[in-house]
Parts: C-alpha cells; sequence; structure tokens
C-alpha cells in the first residue's frame, strides 16, 4: 500500500513506469511476433521461445567477449539462430506438423529443457549482460531517467518489425508463407514447397528471437534458466493479441510490459514473474469462459 501512495502522491514515478514498460515491451513483442508466426503458419506452440531469446543473449555476450561491438551482436545472434533454427525443423520440427497440438507442447517442451541445459554447460549458470557504455537521459528536472540503451533497443525492435512486415507482403517467400498459413494443402496444389516454407517460417521465428535476445542481454540481463519467462510472455501476448495481428501483438506487449513494471513496483520485483504468471490464467479462464457463452472452445 505505501508503493501505491507513492504512485498518487508523486505522479511523476507514473511516467517512469509507463516510459520503462513500453521500452521493455517491444522487446516483449519481437519475441511473441516469432510465435504467432510459428503458431499461425504451423499450428505450433513453440514452448522453446524462450531459450532461442536466451541464447540470442548468450551468442551476443560471446561475441562481445572477444571483442565484438555490441550492436554487431544482433545481426550474428539472429543469423546464428537462423541456422539453429533451420536445423531444429529438419531433425524435429518436421515430424510435429499436422500432429496434435498436445505433440507439439511436449516435443518443444523437451527442447527447451535440452537447451536449457547445453546453456547451462556452456555458458555457465551466472547472471550476464553487455556494457554497451550507454549513458541515460535524464527528464523533468533529472526526475525521470531514459536509458540509451533501451530506447536504442526500442528503435532497432519496431525497424525489425517493419522489415519483418515488409518481408511478409513483398517477398516470394513472405507470400508464399501467408498462402501456407491460409490453406497448406491448397498451397501444396499450387506447386508452392510447404516443407521448404515451414524450415524458413521456424528459421525466421529463431531468428527474431535471437535479435530479441541480443537486445536483452545489453537493456537487462540473461541466465540460462530464464527462458520460460519470455516464452510465457510471448503466449500470453499471443493469446490476447490473437494470430496474425501484428498491431494487436505489439500493443499487447506494450500493455505487458507496462502492467509488469507496475506489478514489480507495487508488490515487489520478487512477485514481478508470478504476475504475469496470474496474468496468463485469468486471460485463459476469460476467454474460455467468453467462448463458452458462444458454444465454441478455446484453440
Amino acid at each position: 500500500m505505501d508503493n501505491i501512495d507513492i504512485l498518487i502522491q508523486a505522479p511523476i514515478f507514473n511516467v517512469q513506469l509507463l516510459l520503462d514498460g513500453v521500452l521493455i515491451g517491444a522487446l516483449f513483442a519481437l519475441a511473441a511476433y516469432g510465435m504467432a508466426l510459428v503458431w499461425g503458419v504451423m499450428n505450433i506452440i513453440n514452448i522453446v521461445q524462450g531459450e532461442f531469446v536466451i541464447l540470442g543473449g548468450f551468442v551476443a555476450w560471446s561475441l562481445f567477449q572477444v571483442g565484438v561491438p555490441p550492436l554487431l551482436g544482433i545481426p550474428a545472434a539472429a543469423f546464428a539462430l537462423f541456422i539453429l533454427g533451420y536445423l531444429l525443423y529438419k531433425l524435429v520440427i518436421f515430424r510435429l506438423v499436422d500432429r496434435d497440438l498436445f505433440i507439439s507442447l511436449l516435443a518443444t517442451f523437451g527442447m527447451s529443457i535440452l537447451l536449457q541445459q547445453l546453456m547451462n554447460e556452456v555458458f555457465g549458470a551466472d547472471v550476464q549482460t553487455v556494457d554497451t557504455q550507454l549513458q541515460s537521459w535524464f527528464i523533468f528536472d533529472g526526475m525521470v531517467s531514459v536509458p540509451q540503451i533501451k530506447l536504442l533497443a526500442f528503435v532497432l525492435t519496431l525497424v525489425i518489425a517493419v522489415c519483418l512486415v515488409v518481408f511478409m507482403r513483398k517477398s516470394r517467400m513472405g507470400q508464399a508463407i501467408r498462402a501456407t498459413a491460409q490453406n497448406a494443402r491448397a498451397a501444396r496444389i499450387l506447386g508452392i514447397d510447404t516443407d521448404k516454407v515451414y524450415a524458413t517460417t521456424y528459421g525466421i521465428n529463431a531468428a527474431v528471437c535471437g535479435a530479441a535476445g541480443a537486445l536483452v542481454v545489453m537493456s537487462l540481463t540473461i541466465h540460462p534458466f530464464q527462458g520460460l519467462a519470455y516464452t510465457i510472455r510471448s503466449f500470453t501476448i499471443v493469446v490476447v493479441a490473437g494470430l496474425g495481428n501484428i498491431a494487436g501483438v505489439v500493443a499487447s506487449a506494450f500493455g505487458l510490459g507496462v502492467a509488469e513494471q507496475y506489478a514489480g513496483f507495487v508488490l515487489g520485483a520478487e512477485y514481478q514473474l508470478a504476475f504475469v504468471y496470474l496474468l496468463l490464467v485469468v486471460i485463459l479462464m476469460y476467454r474460455s469462459f467468453m467462448l463458452g457463452r458462444q458454444r465454441k472452445y478455446l484453440k
């Protein structure tokens, strides 16, 4: 209650929380868009989503340790994760397409545990971050801080999102992905190699997560067992926004970022992730209730 009184008596703190929530929410949006892409095109709920984010962060962190500038770690992480995602599709994920959704949950959950343990063995269990040497701007007489790295991450996230939209609308592969998402059988009849489309889709998802992870390690911190939090965030955003709704994904991610910042300030940082899990449960119960009234079921 004391923290709520602070927000009422000193409204400037609301500005800081809103700003932090929007800047961090942009990173959530990037990972959530990748999950929505895989879910919408392949009908697979990718539980390993968060591990892709953390692995992308470790790729950027490893390159930074050998002298590579932090910003160059973003395309490097995206490329490395694209290759990994493509290979994982060829090895495992192709067996899950057109199978029961529960099987994809089990398979990708197993992959997430495997990646967690591999990252723990290779990179260690310590919390890591990348110091970009960027400072903070202060506004409102120094009462509100704007970290330059978070603002840069926000801008780069928007650039990546725009590039993805242009790719999906203008490129041949993007059009093939959209056609396959609408009707895979019809796409195969028209000569589209849907297996290649699925592999590319999963690779793009991993690449987007890799770029997001590189921005996360520069803006926040990472450790090998942090991936589940990003998976839950992505899933929550997609459930709220729906599949194929990019604007909805962005808006939901901003909303989740702001809500999480407020929860962390009011309840304490140790309850911040618990709030996200509780929010997901509430959203699922609400959607199930509303669909039940319409005599539908939650997909």
